[in-house]
């Protein structure tokens, strides 16, 4: 059980160390105050009176013996040498004898608790404070033997001798005493630290640069948060009302020379409480080997974890563990240190090891913001952690941390240029249905956004690649997009995170340009690099990237995706309106129109709108305001033309070879570009 919360036990010892430390207090004032007040003389004055009619125990026995002396001097008048003799052997007796009853008496107090097996501070403060005293004085009586310089031969020898194994069983008996308060009297971790709940702690991320068949990437990619929030807090790991207990323990073992066994003592059950909270907050002891071994599902819930453990454990456990050591051991004390570091080495290393571990695996770009995370939380971490461990005893801790630190930014470095290496690489077999946004686009723009929140970091960590990775072009880069990575801009104002991003989408361009190719339709290529440009563009401008890329870079992206429109619109129809142009619908010879070309025309006109209405409907554009506005222009220039063109030949046409009216072409423009193929085998008025 706990000791009871009364007055604390301060032994001798403590008080002495008050008296000596107020008294050095007076000097130190003295020293700086040239003139005293009279009020001040006097009581200086009374404290020397009073000072100088106490004495010290030994100064009491001298006085003794100086008594005996001269009262053998004096006895019967003068008495004679034999007379002083027997004097001086009495003295030796008695002075033999005061020591032996002194020790029996420290004996008999310490010795009846060998047979005891209960903990002294268990049953009260009274039973502490004598053993306490008990011990204190088998020391001083040690160093007051130790100060005659004894003979083997010497009986006080022996005792001295008696006295050391007194005082080994006390200092045996507190270590067990200063051993079983800390265990004892350890206060739950607060449920407040230890309670991790994320939405997504169970969710499996599967988003990777080599499968991208999922529609939901997008949202896939939302960076999880990392509160910066959790700043330091003190709380109490040992009850409060035991602390000046395990400080008069730790005094006396240390003034009786068992600073090792104490300071042994200590680090062993703090070192198992921060194993503890470790367990508690869940964070195993895994080897590199189990790291790399991991399903990415599991390893990123770990993580999510880590990230939260760490800051926890860091600024609330390890800082409230400094504190305690601080509190039982003194401020700043090189032995507070040394057992603080001790008992905490094991545990922050452990938690080191997983960020190293995640450091050396492979560089898959879906670890990035994961990486990212780790980089960030233990950078922020950094300043408290180089406080912890300031002193040279911590130094291998420290070191160890920055050397994590900086693993972990090699590892975001590396993966960010395997993510563009990745994009370059990525191959397709075979056309994106429909020619709608690929995945790979979505996938790129959606992770560059999310890196955004990471800007800072970034800009620090890319700055040393920043020539030789500022333009990565593939060898069959167009002029255009070669244009674009170089910027207009001058390397020294654009920021390392800029140029690598444009190089990226740069990257992704030359890739989409490839995939392109796969489709046999012309028109379906433009519609294809139209879609993705254009997703590119509004992305962009849409986000923080806006900040990134500029408005330049966006106005060259509105620039080509309405060209590839133009351009998709242009192949799409060009042959198809020629068939609505006059040219060789006259009779050889004459001006008059020919009834039967002109039918023909008109036929080979609603076949071709046919053929492009099955086509193009199972055309995709996602966004439906590019979608209106291609509609609208096809309008403009297909509708447009048949209207014309049937309006000046209507006196040589008759309503029955007229299949579609231009309201009719107009309507059916509208199922263009939704994804869903239809067909004109039974046309009908709307």
């Amino acid at each position: 059980m706990a000791v009871e919360e009364s007055e604390p036990v301060m032994p001798e010892l403590e008080r002495e160390e008050s008296l000596i430390a107020a008294a050095r207090h007076i000097v130190k004032a003295l020293g700086s105050n040239k003139n005293l007040t009279s009020d001040a003389k006097k009581i200086l004055a009374d404290l020397g009176s009073q000072l100088s009619s106490m004495t010290t125990p030994s100064e009491k026995e001298e006085g003794k013996q100086g008594q005996r002396r001269d009262g053998g001097g004096d006895h019967d008048g003068g008495g004679g040498g034999c007379g002083d003799g027997d004097d001086e052997e009495e003295e030796e007796e008695e002075g033999v004898r005061v020591i032996e009853e002194r020790l029996s008496v420290i004996q008999e107090k310490i010795m009846k608790w060998e047979e005891d097996q209960s903990m002294i501070w268990d049953l009260g403060p009274e039973e502490a404070s004598e053993y306490l005293n008990a011990a204190n004085d088998a020391r001083r009586l040690i160093e007051k033997l130790e100060s005659l310089h004894l003979n083997k031969e010497d009986q006080e020898y022996k005792f001295m001798q008696m006295a050391y194994s007194v005082l080994q069983t006390a200092m045996a008996r507190l270590e067990e005493e200063f051993r079983n308060l800390l265990i004892q009297n350890r206060q739950p971790f607060e449920p407040e630290y230890v309670s991790f709940r994320s939405s997504e702690e169970d969710a499996v991320d599967e988003n990777s640069i080599v499968s991208l068949g999922d529609e939901s990437v997008e949202e896939s990619l939302q960076r999880d948060s990392v509160s910066r929030a959790s700043e330091e807090h003190i709380i109490d790991l040992v009850h409060p009302a035991v602390i000046p207990d395990l400080r008069c323990i730790a005094n006396l073992l240390f003034a009786s020379n068992y600073v090792h066994e104490c300071s042994n003592a200590y680090t062993i059950v703090r070192r198992d409480a921060l194993d503890e909270c470790l367990f508690i907050l869940e964070m195993e002891r895994l080897s590199i080997e189990d790291v790399l071994k991991m399903e990415w599902g599991t390893l990123n819930s770990k993580i999510k974890r880590w990230i939260w453990a760490l800051k926890i454990f860091v600024r609330v456990y390890l800082a409230s563990e400094r504190w305690l050591s601080d509190q039982i051991f003194g401020e700043g004390e090189p032995v507070s240190v040394a057992c603080f570091v001790d008992a905490s080495k094991a545990s922050i290393l452990q938690l080191l090891n997983f960020g190293e571990a995640m450091s050396i695996g492979p560089h898959q770009p879906e670890k990035l913001f994961r990486i990212l995370d780790m980089y960030e939380v233990l950078a922020d971490l950094m300043p408290d952690i180089d406080a912890l461990y300031s002193d040279e005893v911590g130094s291998s801790v420290k070191i160890e941390c920055h050397e994590v630190l900086k693993r972990l930014g090699d590892c975001v470095r590396a993966t960010f240029l395997e993510f563009k290496n990745a994009i370059a690489t990525n191959v397709s077999s075979t056309p994106f249905v429909g020619g709608g946004i690929h995945p790979l686009t979505k996938y790129v723009m959606n992770y560059l956004r999310t890196l955004t929140d990471y800007s800072e970091i970034l800009n620090l960590l890319l700055r040393d690649h920043e020539e030789e990775d500022a333009i990565l072009l593939s060898p069959d880069m167009s002029p255009g997009t070669e244009e674009d990575s170089r910027s207009q801009e001058s390397p020294g104002r654009v920021s390392s995170m800029a140029l690598h991003f444009k190089s990226t989408a740069s990257i992704l361009e030359c890739n989409l340009e490839e995939k392109s190719k796969l489709y046999k339709d012309t028109s379906l290529q433009h519609l294809f690099l139209m879609n993705n440009l254009h997703y590119m563009a509004e992305k962009v401008k849409g986000s923080e990237l806006r900040i990134i890329y500029g408005d330049e870079w966006i106005r060259k992206r509105n620039w080509k995706f309405q060209q590839h429109a133009m351009k998709c619109e242009r192949s799409s129809w060009s042959s198809i309106l020629s068939l609505l142009r006059d040219e060789g619908i006259h009779v050889p010879g004459t001006n008059s129109v020919s009834k039967s070309l002109l039918k023909e025309k008109l036929r080979s006109f609603y076949l071709g709108f046919e053929d492009v209405y099955r086509i193009q409907t199972a055309w995709h554009i996602p966004d439906v305001q590019l979608r209106e506005d291609l509609r609208i222009s096809t309008s403009l220039v297909v509708i447009q033309a048949y209207r014309t063109f049937v309006g000046r030949h209507s006196s040589h046409i008759s309503d029955k070879h007229i299949k579609y009216t231009a309201d009719d072409l107009e309507n059916y423009l509208l199922d263009f570009f939704e994804g869903s193929q239809k067909l004109l085998q039974n046309p009908h008025r709307r």
